[in-house]
């Protein structure tokens, strides 16, 4: 049954995250919020895990949450499930190519979905950055907001943006491996 559930959740993340894998966050918050297999921190991790691995987060991501739910088989069928979609669309898309290049409505379409992706895609980062910045499990406890600020994660932040702002000549892998050890190092 879990496989049933872990094919068709990734399946409908792979159909409507339009825009890449940042996209697939929205969906996958609503899956920590809906479903055992993974918590809204533990979406955070995979972030982490899928941006510091190659390949792409959603695929990524898919993987690390069908693992979470239903082992290496559900792993494998998370990931499979996600990336189906977009093989069928693309097969579809291939066979009419030269009738949807010129069409006037396919390209309005295209010109509507950009902004769509680019607030799924800030969405996303809002809810990453609320769940990297505050203590989360302190939201529902009444505590004042300053309490609920996750001080160590907030300068490890700051620093590493305004190192990105400023040293632009870095690789990113840098900022990634500097963010990792702080993070063993000052157990954040």
């Amino acid at each position: 049954m879990i496989y049933l559930q872990l094919f068709y959740e990734f399946f409908k993340v792979g159909l409507f995250s339009i825009g890449g894998g940042m996209a697939t966050i929205p969906f996958l918050m609503d899956l920590a919020q809906t479903k055992p297999w993974f918590t809204p921190e533990q979406l955070t991790d995979m972030i982490a895990v899928a941006e510091s691995t190659p390949g792409p987060i959603g695929v990524n991501m898919a993987t690390y949450s069908g693992f979470n739910a239903g082992g290496i088989l559900g792993g494998i069928l998370a990931t499979l499930s996600l990336v189906l979609p977009s093989v069928i669309i693309i097969c579809i898309i291939s066979k009419f190519m030269e009738k949807f290049r010129s069409s006037r409505l396919v390209e309005d379409a295209f010109y509507g979905l950009r902004p769509a992706s680019a607030a799924l895609i800030a969405g996303a980062m809002s809810q990453v950055l609320i769940l990297s910045l505050f203590h989360t499990d302190l939201f529902s406890a009444g505590v004042p907001w300053y309490q609920m600020l996750n001080i160590g994660s907030i300068i490890l932040f700051v620093v590493l943006l305004l190192g990105a702002i400023f040293l632009k000549k870095l690789h990113p892998i840098v900022f990634i491996l500097v963010g990792a050890a702080a993070g063993i190092i000052f157990q954040l």
